[in-house]
This record gives structure tokens, sequence and C-alpha cells, in this order.
């Protein structure tokens, strides 16, 4: 893989983790309470971490990264995928959410499957940790909020 080939790579995730950040601000101009906003925040400050991370790649690619094994509820999956129409009611914004971090997995999870240069593999693989420790998150949100009987 040539630098340059490496560093579109680089540019490709960074931009990615972009599009979360503005996702989930915007989503907290949409949330209407105070504990919904502070969620959202704090999901925003780790795509900006990631943001961090990526670029960091840049002056040196890491030898070792602990990558979590997260549960999977699989709620994301089974729900409408065309959420860019939806009302932004509490549900509609966790399936929504859901939805993004559903795809920013696959995305990861292929990328890391893609590039069998081991230390990106293992970069796009902790990504994709990531972004499934937020689908986690959201579909526990989700599953608590159906179950209380909303």
């Amino acid at each position: 893989m040539t630098l340059q080939e490496f560093n579109e790579i680089l540019d490709f995730a960074i931009d990615r983790e972009k599009e979360a950040v503005q996702f989930y601000r915007d989503l907290q101009n949409e949330a209407h309470f105070a504990d919904q906003k502070a969620f959202l925040s704090e999901l925003e400050c780790m795509e900006k971490g990631h943001i961090v991370m990526v670029e960091s790649l840049r002056q040196k690619l890491p030898t070792e990264m602990q990558i979590k094994q997260v549960p999977n509820l699989l709620i994301s999956e089974y729900l409408i995928s065309d959420v860019d129409h939806l009302n932004l009611t509490y549900q509609n914004i966790l399936i929504k959410a859901m939805k993004r971090e559903e795809m920013s997995l696959k995305l990861y999870t292929e990328m890391s499957r893609k590039f069998p240069d081991s230390a990106l593999s293992t970069v796009f693989a902790k990504l994709a940790s990531e972004e499934a420790g937020h689908k986690y998150k959201f579909e526990k949100l989700y599953d608590e909020w159906i179950s209380k009987g909303n």
C-alpha cells in the first residue's frame, strides 16, 4: 500500500467520524430532554476522540490495540431502514441513532477485513468495536423504553 493510499483511507475514516459528530450534534438540537442531550453530547465527544485516534495514525501505526467484544441485541437489524423521514420522537431518535451506528459498524468491519495489513486492519476493528458499543447503548435504551410500555 502506498503512502497516498494509506492517507486516503485515513481521510475516509476521518470524514465518516466527522459525519458522526455532526449527526449527534444535530440530534442534540432535536432532543427534548436534558438527559437525552447529555447522552448525545457524550457520543459526540466519543466520535471526536475517534477523529483524534485516526489522525494520530499518520505519525505512527499502533502495534496493539485492545478491542472489546460488544454484545449485539440485534434490535436495529429488525427495525425500519428508512429513518431519514422519521419525526424525532424519543423512540425515533433511538432508532435513527441505532441505524447510524449499525451502518458504521458494518463499514468498519468490512474495512478491517479488506486490508490485509495487520495494523490498519486492527485500527478498523477497533473503530468497529467502538461503533458496536454505541449501537449497544442505543439498543439497551430502546429495549428499556419499550419494556416500560411506551
